[in-house]
């Protein structure tokens, strides 16, 4: 009689049925979310850094991740140079670069 019984059960829903669909759609709505407040929007700010990397040249004022202003000297093609102070010149990495100056933005600071 028992067994007869938890057949009958579960023979009449399964994972696929429609109760179960109902029951992802919280889930799937959550990952939408997800993706068009978080993921999206990074990968957007990536593209954009990452652009702005290539573009780099000499002469471009640019602010590092350190927080130091300098003027590009020599670009290579991962290495850039910056100087810093005249006649203070460092070499850095192009993915250091945080921003991009508008042109005349250090004698502006000083």
């Amino acid at each position: 009689m028992l067994i007869s019984t938890a057949h009958a059960q579960a023979a009449s829903g399964g994972a696929f049925s429609g109760e179960g669909i109902m029951g992802l759609l919280p889930i799937i709505l959550m990952f939408g979310l997800l993706y068009f407040l978080m993921i999206r929007p990074q990968m957007k700010r990536a593209k954009e850094l990452k652009a702005m990397t290539d573009a780099l040249q000499k002469g471009d004022e640019v602010v590092t991740a350190s927080g130091m202003v300098g003027k590009i000297t020599k670009v290579g093609e991962v290495y850039i140079s910056v100087e810093i102070a005249p006649g203070t010149e460092i070499q850095m990495q192009k993915g250091a670069v945080q921003t991009l100056l508008p042109k005349g933005a250090i004698k502006a600071m000083s």
